[in-house]
């Protein structure tokens, strides 16, 4: 029983853990799979989401007003992103590259210190924790609800003609170009959706950390991945709209993993290997997949 006890608590933690870094992994899908881009702004736009969430909420501002505009700071960033890559012709890894050097700067500015500290602050998940719920609940609940925001506003929007012109955009940058759409224009859009996402997964994961740091966007791309491949890799071959969900299971999935990894004792300067390692095998997971022959359907067709 104790086990399961454990099992249980390590799920909850990492079911409100998930939900909010979802946020990252929506964002991260948008450019990695449906533009086809590899864009590291996020690394930039995660902190500065929180950051700006940050020095808003000590400033005064509502928990809710704060995080939208540390949605807005990432999608800034994302627009630099999508002008250097677009007007300027620089490859998007090192328009990525450029931008999130730029935003350490940026952010470094609108926080005035290394961290910020939220402690006694009122944040978006006090209201339910003034209720009577845990923290962890009050999590899952506004995450939850966040992330179902999101993801139906997404699904809606590129059912749009303007959201279907940037997933042409992504699946065939020639064939788009030749029916009449402006791709540097959808790809903008899609940057700026994309770490819009990330900076809002930011600002929602620094009221429940209780702090913003300067530094917490390292290794962000690497989550966002992860939870994309566990997602792939468990459920294949579904619908935009599904696909979305299933980045969420990802991402609790991932969470999840990783808390296992820390009760064997992992130090925390080995955080970061352990999240590398983690990814590397969920990598490899299609490979193991198609060596096993489980990648094939009924009938022996792939």
């Amino acid at each position: 029983m104790g086990i399961i006890n454990n099992l249980f608590v390590l799920l909850q933690s990492a079911t409100s853990q998930g939900v909010v870094w979802a946020l990252l992994a929506i964002g991260v899908f948008i450019t990695y799979r449906i533009l086809d881009i590899a864009d590291l702004t996020a690394e930039g736009s995660f902190p500065l989401g929180a950051g700006i969430a940050a020095i808003s909420i000590t400033s005064g501002f509502s928990p809710l007003t704060a995080t939208v505009l540390g949605f807005c700071g990432g999608v800034l960033a994302g627009l630099v992103s999508g002008l250097l890559h677009t007007k300027l012709k620089i490859p998007a890894l090192l328009a990525g590259i450029i931008t999130m050097t730029g935003l350490y700067s940026i952010t470094s500015r609108v926080m005035g210190a290394p961290n910020i500290a939220l402690l006694g602050e009122k944040t978006i998940y006090s209201w339910l924790q003034e209720t009577g719920l845990t923290k962890i609940n009050a999590t899952i609940i506004v995450g939850g609800i966040v992330a179902l925001f999101v993801i139906l506003v997404l699904f809606l929007f590129f059912r749009t003609e303007l959201g279907l012109a940037i997933r042409a955009t992504g699946d065939n940058i020639d064939m788009s170009e030749a029916n009449g759409i402006n791709t540097d224009n959808m790809k903008m859009i899609g940057y700026m959706i994309s770490n819009g996402c990330i900076a809002l997964s930011g600002s929602l994961i620094a009221q429940n950390n209780g702090f913003a740091d300067l530094n917490s966007g390292v290794g962000t791309i690497v989550i966002g991945l992860a939870s994309i491949i566990i997602a792939e890799v468990l459920f294949r071959n579904q619908s935009l709209l599904i696909r979305l969900f299933t980045i969420v299971f990802g991402a609790i999935i991932y969470r999840f993993i990783l808390a296992v990894v820390f009760e064997l004792n992992v130090e925390p300067a080995d955080s970061k290997i352990a999240s590398a390692i983690v990814l590397v095998l969920c990598l490899s997971l299609p490979q193991v997949r198609s060596k096993l022959g489980l990648n094939k359907r009924k009938g022996g067709v792939k």
